[in-house]
């Protein structure tokens, strides 16, 4: 951990060695890693005093973070996560709240909060994250940092802690596309069916609806200089019944898997949980086998719809989030307000297991505000390829 943390984005472990190839494609760069994952010498807490306590020193690294080792980048932290990762606020009752880099009023989103912190505060060049329900996008979105969650699967997961085991994700943050890519080009490897260089810009008029109507003001530049790399977006729908309906599928799924993984240690212990935290563990333990099976079943057929719209050609240009990043004054109340609208705009890709590439490409009120390309499964690297187009359009 970095001696000086004036982000508060690291978990202040000891020092452990974790060593790194001398040479390789990300020499020279500094990451961190969501204090989910497993690294040989430190502890893994998963942002749980429980966890932590019954954690043990890690003997071996998780893939995923072994391969950046292995391409030459060096280890600068384990980053604070939300507690047990359920949460979308970036502050942690027990190891309290990361600073957002870019805007120090305004919270950093979670769960992946210290890793969003530790970039846009310049303290490492890239760091991991897990995405189940918009845990890198939106704090990509609030922290002005280029975001993806992968395909489901694309990234390895072993040897990280579960949430929703069928809706979680593996992604990271860069501050700039140049970072991001050369990170991509170590853990992605090439799409097996790559977007064609003409694609088919898709706006889903309804999902801009959800938008604040200032913040989708504020997107229209950035907007337009998509179009302009990628040609003129077509108007769709893309709700599948309603966002309500959605909204509630996305949940009932996410919620059963993730009582399933934490419930026994919830149970066992009855460990303090934090706000919010403690109301959606309490709510998960209700949900229903009748609200599982038709979320299921609604997945299967949301994933059906979505693919059948984008084709082998189509990508969804969006908003990230509903606005920029609440102030870190607000209330728990007012907090869950916004996560619950911004479910709304982040379930696309959880219920589809599509990827989703968030940019950091306007502002309002001096804050950051991202912009998204969601495109077919397995498309990753050809999302990111399109996002250097629209960065050459600038």
């Amino acid at each position: 951990m970095p001696l000086h943390d004036p982000a508060h984005a690291f978990v202040p472990y000891p020092d452990a060695e974790v060593p790194h190839a001398p040479t390789g494609p990300l020499a020279g760069l500094s990451f961190g890693v969501k204090d989910l994952f497993d690294i040989a010498g430190y502890p893994t807490g998963g942002g749980s005093p429980f966890v932590l306590a019954m954690s043990g020193i890690k003997t071996r690294t998780a893939p995923t973070v072994q391969r950046l080792l292995d391409a030459g980048a060096r280890l600068a932290g384990k980053t604070v996560t939300d507690e047990l990762a359920f949460s979308m606020n970036g502050n942690n009752a027990h190891f309290g709240a990361p600073i957002n880099g870019a805007a120090p009023a305004r919270i950093t989103g979670g769960s992946s909060s210290g890793s969003a912190s530790a970039v846009s505060s310049g303290l490492c060049d890239f760091a991991l994250g897990t995405d189940t329900g918009g845990s890198v996008r939106a704090p990509a979105n609030h922290c002005g940092l280029y975001g993806l969650r992968p395909t489901h699967g694309r990234v390895s997961l072993q040897g990280a802690l579960d949430l929703s085991p069928s809706l979680d994700t593996c992604g990271w943050f860069a501050r700039d596309l140049l970072t991001f890519t050369q990170v991509a080009d170590v853990l992605l490897a090439p799409d097996a069916a790559p977007l064609p260089a003409a694609v088919r810009l898709l706006r889903p008029e309804d999902l801009w609806a959800l938008a604040e109507p200032a913040a989708a003001e504020a997107l229209q530049p950035a907007l337009a200089r998509t179009e302009a790399a990628l040609g003129a977006a077509a108007p769709v729908t893309v709700a599948l019944e309603s966002f309500e309906a959605m909204y509630w599928h996305f949940r009932h799924v996410q919620a059963r898997e993730a009582w399933l993984t934490d419930g026994p240690l919830i149970e066992r212990f009855a460990p303090p949980l934090g706000p919010g935290v403690a109301e959606r563990f309490a709510w998960s333990r209700e949900v229903t086998d009748v609200q599982v099976a038709a979320g299921r079943a609604f997945r299967a057929r949301f994933r059906d719809h979505l693919g059948a719209m984008l084709g082998a050609d189509g990508v969804l240009v969006m908003p990230t989030m509903p606005d920029i990043a609440p102030l870190r004054s607000e209330s728990e109340p007012e907090l869950e307000d916004y996560r619950n609208r911004a479910i709304r705009l982040l379930c696309l890709a959880g219920l589809s297991g599509f990827p989703q590439l968030s940019m950091p490409l306007a502002t309002r009120g001096g804050a950051p505000l991202g912009l998204s390309l969601l495109g077919p499964a397995g498309t990753d690297r050809s999302l990111i390829a399109l996002a250097a187009r629209i960065a050459d359009a600038a």
